[in-house]
């Protein structure tokens, strides 16, 4: 569980199902069910992004690594990242208005009252999957798919990103779940340690200096791309540096590969709260050696949350009360 303590009380729990696999797929850890089938979200992003270095785009169009981070972002819509999804684009030879997710303001508070001080409005550039797209609009080009519809199910781009999922997670296609994700592009769903092995075997693969070391290298060089201002997988990245790599999913899923043991992990809130999933990704990285006495204290705002009423008092905090059931 995650807790939130008020007042020396416990008001409420967040269940949480957590995974802990290596590169054969072997459940080494858990708490709760591993076998939950879960949304990948955008934790799937990583995954996503490999085909740009395989496919040799990110060479062709000379996409440098703080873009190729991006493309596995949810960001806050800050100066750095729109700057970044446009460059993509413009590299491409393509237009914004080929992106197929909606508009809507930065998730940065800073930014989005910039834009409007700027007398702007929200595009769909600033959408927090826009590196996503604009990724997934340069494959299209690339392998010369037409990049209209490049986010419908049955999409060339789509169908490859249903094959990488397969590929790094072992489940086999037609047993992957389908639905559309928040931006409007496919997203796929896979029981949770299968979703582990994937971030295990992309890890591992990462380690030997396979392609997916330049995802990996891109996210860990460059962690805000991923995120930005005060967010939990760049803070987390910032201080981990090469030992892990971790992607927010929405609806409470977090995921992240240990290259060097060549292990991944997959987090499901079961309520899906964000507030929870954050803690219980520092927790699980803190039981797996991968964060320090230090670095958790430079992450309490996320390990420890406090609770504030509208006066800005401290009134409670959310604590994990998780540990992991070893194999």
């Amino acid at each position: 569980m995650i807790e939130v303590v008020r007042g020396g009380q416990v008001e409420s729990r967040h269940p949480v199902h957590v995974a802990v696999v290596d590169a054969r797929g072997d459940l080494v850890a858990w708490n709760g069910d591993p076998e939950s089938v879960t949304f990948y979200r955008s934790a799937a992003k990583p995954i996503q992004a490999l085909p740009l270095v395989e496919e040799g785009v990110v060479d062709r169009f000379g996409l440098n690594s703080e873009e190729l981070a991006l493309c596995c972002a949810s960001h806050e819509g800050e100066d750095a990242h729109v700057a970044g999804a446009r460059s993509i684009l413009a590299k491409a030879g393509l237009d914004e208005e080929l992106l197929a997710c909606g508009p809507h303001p930065p998730f940065s508070e800073d930014a989005a009252r910039a834009l409007v001080e700027r007398g702007g409005r929200p595009g769909r550039v600033h959408n927090n999957c826009s590196g996503k797209h604009a990724g997934m609009l340069a494959l299209a080009v690339a392998m010369g798919w037409d990049p209209v519809g490049y986010h419908r199910a049955g999409h060339p781009v789509q169908e490859r990103m249903r094959r990488e999922v397969s590929r790094w997670s072992g489940v086999p296609e037609g047993d992957i779940g389908e639905a559309v994700d928040g931006c409007g592009v496919v997203c796929f769903s896979v029981p949770l340690h299968a979703m582990a092995g994937s971030f295990a075997r992309f890890a591992a693969a990462a380690d030997e200096g396979q392609p997916p070391a330049r995802i990996v290298s891109a996210m860990t060089r460059h962690p805000f791309m991923v995120g930005g201002t005060g967010r939990a997988c760049t803070m987390v990245m910032e201080r981990s540096g090469e030992a892990a790599f971790v992607k927010l999913g929405a609806e409470g899923v977090y995921g992240a590969g240990l290259p060097s043991p060549g292990l991944g992990v997959a987090i499901k809130v079961a309520d899906g709260a964000r507030r929870a999933v954050e803690v219980a990704l520092v927790r699980v990285l803190e039981i797996l050696g991968v964060l320090d006495a230090e670095d958790l204290d430079a992450l309490d705002r996320f390990r420890r949350p406090t609770v504030r009423n509208t006066r800005g008092e401290a009134v409670g905090e959310i604590r994990p009360a998780l540990d992991l059931t070893w194999a």
